[in-house]
């Protein structure tokens, strides 16, 4: 019926997003203390939370919404809110999804509208 998967745990740490994930994406800035808006060179998906951090403080700006009001609205951890403006972790799906979902807006680069609508 299944296979049984056997996870090699060498693999696991070689894996995109292994051990990777330990430099956060603000340490990856050329200046660090310019984030979101320092230059990032040779690491796309750092580039891709920049972004990311970039749409999201606008658009919390847009609305004039407090970390507290778009916790609640987004049902995102208003620390998880803070880490990624600051450049502090690297969010996942389901983090990325909610926020776009609560505050009505794609902040995934190039998209038009929240990725859920599309699906």
């Amino acid at each position: 019926m299944f296979d049984i998967v056997h996870i090699n745990l060498e693999e696991c740490i070689s894996m995109p997003g292994g051990t990777q994930r330990s430099t956060t994406p603000r340490d990856l800035a050329a200046d660090p203390d310019a984030w979101p808006h320092a230059t990032v060179l040779g690491h796309p998906q750092a580039r891709v939370v920049q972004a990311l951090a970039r749409a999201l403080g606008a658009r919390l700006e847009e609305q004039g919404l407090s970390l507290r009001q778009a916790a609640a609205l987004t049902g995102v951890n208003r620390q998880a809110i803070v880490n990624l403006l600051g450049g502090i972790s690297w969010p996942d799906v389901v983090t990325v999804s909610l926020l776009e979902d609560g505050l009505g807006v794609a902040l995934w680069p190039g998209a038009a509208s929240p990725a859920s609508t599309e699906c």
